[in-house]
Formats: structure tokens, C-alpha cells, sequence
């Protein structure tokens, strides 16, 4: 083995290992999110707590069936 084969793959090894663990960050994340907004948390203060988006939040929200305070499905 070339010693930039060797590089290339350990960097590779590394950047992988570093992946799955910036996965379970983000898993452990929005799972927090999703506690926090099942709690009653306004989605503006949990998006100023987070480094997620104001629709990045409300995704979560939705995909985890929970609707903004204050609102229910069918009014406009």
C-alpha cells in the first residue's frame, strides 16, 4: 500500500467515524426539539435555543404530529 493510499483511506476513517457521530448529535437534537415543543415550548424560543431554522423546527413539529399553540387543523 502507497503511503497516499494509506492517507486517503485513514482520512476516509476518519471522516466516517466523525459522520455517525455528528448523526447522533443531530438524532439527540431533534429529539429535544420534539420534547421540548411536545412540552408546550413556543417553536420561536426552541428555534433561538437550536441552530435549526424557523422551518426546519416546524418540520419537526409536523413530522411529529404537533400543531403550533394556539392553532388546529381547519382554521384559517
Amino acid at each position: 500500500m502507497s503511503e497516499h493510499e494509506h492517507a486517503v483511506r485513514e482520512a476516509a476513517r476518519r471522516y466516517q467515524k466523525t459522520e455517525q457521530a455528528h448523526e447522533r448529535a443531530r438524532e439527540a437534537l431533534v429529539a429535544a426539539v420534539v420534547k421540548a415543543l411536545e412540552a408546550g415550548e413556543r417553536p420561536t424560543d426552541v428555534t433561538s435555543w437550536s441552530p435549526f431554522t424557523p422551518a426546519y423546527v416546524r418540520r419537526i413539529a409536523r413530522e411529529h404530529g404537533i400543531e403550533a399553540p394556539g392553532r388546529s387543523r381547519g382554521n384559517a
